[in-house]
């Protein structure tokens, strides 16, 4: 019996998060195609194949299910990018992680999501200071802890790593992520990506590698 209740317990956990998953599959399309402002509790309801009713049990308004898709922004942001290995040597790394950076920025809907907090920081800031520090503070302070790693043991020249960090972000990102994020271009080819983070990683040694 007592077995038997734990399957019906797992089963249900099952079904209440692919029922989740379902809500923020739709949410993610109202809001990419509405914005913040124009999408409604019932617009994501119709998008998410689910009554109203069901979509209050799981989330209270639309900025609670807003805040979970940035936090599912954040998790993809720390599995993808975030890959650091102290022992690696540092020209690889930065190729490989320039590279998976923006791979996930320029994915497609990868845009939306700061298109969105972009238009409503102004006037919701939380909003705006949580993205930031979820996704963006916590990648330069990742790339920063590996950076002063190997300014320790001599292999760079770094005063300030935090600045080198988003100095070498911004680089990756040149000529590629504005024109995506603000629709002036399609999502860059893998070769162009390369050209451009290879570019970005011989500034940045040639920097701060020491001689």
């Amino acid at each position: 019996m007592v077995v038997a209740a734990g399957e019906h317990l797992h089963v249900l956990q099952e079904e209440d998060s692919s029922k989740r998953r379902q809500i923020l599959d739709g949410a993610r399309k109202v809001f990419m195609d509405l914005g913040f402002d124009g999408a409604s509790m019932g617009e994501i309801a119709r998008a998410a194949q689910v009554s109203k009713g069901t979509l209050y049990v799981y989330f209270a308004d639309k900025c609670a299910l807003f805040e979970a898709i940035l936090e599912q922004e954040a998790l993809q942001h720390g599995q993808v990018v975030f890959t650091f290995d102290p022992a690696r040597d540092v020209e690889t790394t930065l190729k490989e992680f320039g590279r998976a950076y923006i791979q996930l920025l320029c994915r497609p809907g990868g845009g939306s999501a700061i298109r969105t907090v972009m238009a409503i920081a102004e006037r919701m800031p939380d909003v705006g200071r949580r993205y930031y520090a979820r996704v963006l503070d916590k990648s330069i302070n990742r790339l920063s802890n590996y950076l002063k790693a190997h300014v320790a043991c001599g292999n760079l020249k770094i005063d300030d790593c935090d600045l080198a960090a988003s100095q070498f972000m911004e680089l990756c990102k040149a000529s590629l992520f504005l024109p995506f994020v603000f629709q002036a271009a399609p999502a860059p080819s893998e070769q162009r990506m390369t050209e451009v983070v290879g570019s970005a990683t011989r500034m940045f040694l040639a920097a701060y590698r020491t001689k």
